[in-house]
């Protein structure tokens, strides 16, 4: 018998001892391009009393197909990386509880979502330029859209697979956007002229594009603004880009949301904000000064495509995309 009590004696301090541990612990999803160094991860445990776990499954696709999986037994306690493009199926799904960080600033209030999407970080998706191949063939680049859909420029572009890829989503999206009802007709356009429809970023940018490291035929990609600060002799333009926010949200359910909730804190410091464009390629939400390479040739653009994240239906632009080809 006195054995007996003392087992379950220490069977109740084992099952006490991991209901700390896993208190002290906060578990965030976030997407394979998150980076986070040893010294902020260090910073936010010793701020906030938590113990940082991350699971990287995929891409923004795959976090939101998980967080559905996962709905009546969440895995994690936030999340980080669901964009613009995929905000509505994380809304209408109701996946996410209502927090507004009060380390937003005022400046970037007007990016939230529902009240439960806090914006981390930002981003352009636009035609990148070789402008060294259209000096050298004497040939005025394009500078819109609409300027792409003429033959002999539409000959010359890589886009990338709006199914297969999240710029490729993206301009899909940013077309849609601009052309409305007769978006499909701009895709004809694009298609019939010889645009190129690639699999995925790397092979539009490292074998299509002939600019950057690349030495394929076609001098306009599609990337993004960041891309030329990497890319001497490479530019974007402007008047092709739409823009892309990133955002962090607090799980429905989670057993710690507030550790969820000093983590997406932690993510709108001045220290971490300022780490996001050399850690992510991403442009920071708050107001901080940009690397130099990327103040003269990688600025976000002035005039970028502004979506509404709870207008955009995937399922539907994407079948009637998948009806083009």
């Amino acid at each position: 018998m006195k054995k007996t009590a003392v087992g379950l004696v220490s069977l109740a301090l084992l099952a006490a001892c991991g209901s700390d541990a896993e208190e002290e612990a906060v578990t965030i999803l976030t997407h394979d391009s998150f980076v986070m160094s040893e010294e902020q991860i260090a910073a936010f445990e010793e701020e906030s009393g938590y113990t940082l776990q991350t699971i990287a499954p995929g891409d923004g696709g795959v976090l939101v197909n998980q967080l559905i999986l996962n709905r009546d037994n969440p895995q994690a306690d936030g999340v980080y990386g669901v964009d613009t493009f995929i905000a509505r199926t994380v809304i209408e799904e109701a996946l996410l509880a209502p927090y507004t960080s009060p380390a937003l600033p005022e400046s970037a209030e007007s990016l939230v979502v529902a009240d439960s999407l806090t914006p981390i970080d930002q981003g352009d998706v636009c035609i990148n330029i070789d402008t060294a191949w259209f000096e050298e063939e004497g040939m005025t680049p394009p500078e819109g859209l609409e300027d792409l859909r003429a033959p002999e420029y539409a000959a010359l572009t890589a886009v990338i697979d709006p199914a297969t890829s999240s710029p490729g989503y993206a301009f899909l999206v940013a077309t849609a956007t601009e052309f409305g009802d007769d978006w499909q007709d701009y895709w004809a356009d694009l298609l019939d002229g010889g645009a190129r429809v690639a699999s995925g970023w790397s092979d539009a940018y490292y074998s299509d594009f002939s600019g950057a490291d690349g030495d394929g035929p076609y001098p306009l990609v599609l990337s993004y603004s960041s891309s030329p600060a990497a890319a001497p002799g490479t530019d974007y333009l402007p008047d092709t880009c739409v823009r892309q926010v990133e955002y962090a949200g607090v799980v429905e359910g989670a057993a710690n949301p507030e550790g969820a909730q000093a983590f997406i804190d932690f993510m709108l410091s001045d220290a971490f904000q300022s780490s996001i464009p050399e850690n992510m390629y991403m442009y920071p939400v708050t107001d901080q000064e940009l690397p130099a390479e990327w103040q003269e040739v990688a600025e976000l653009s002035d005039t970028p495509i502004m979506v509404d994240p709870q207008r955009v239906d995937r399922g539907e632009l994407l079948s009637a995309f998948a009806d083009l080809r």
